[in-house]
């Protein structure tokens, strides 16, 4: 039998961008909803303005935290690389 070079492998014809745009939904769905339940302990006692200052502020940290302090600072370094 002869190999066939015509075999679709997914992880080389799907686009990069779609794993971008996956991540960013799932991070933005963990920190909104984490948001919620951090502002309801937070800030029982503050008024619906303030609250939803809290709200957007907590989504925020958790997004650049997610974006600037763990995807940028750890998970590209070259120890985690798997290039030799």
């Amino acid at each position: 039998m002869g190999v066939h070079n015509n075999v679709h492998v997914p992880g080389e014809s799907w686009p990069h961008f779609t794993w971008l745009a996956i991540e960013f939904f799932v991070v933005l769905a963990i920190a909104a909803l984490s948001s919620r339940e951090l502002t309801n302990i937070i800030a029982k006692d503050a008024a619906p303005a303030m609250q939803n200052w809290y709200f957007f502020g907590i989504i925020a940290a958790i997004v650049l935290g997610w974006y600037m302090g763990i995807r940028h600072g750890i998970l590209r370094k070259k120890v985690l690389e798997t290039r030799y």
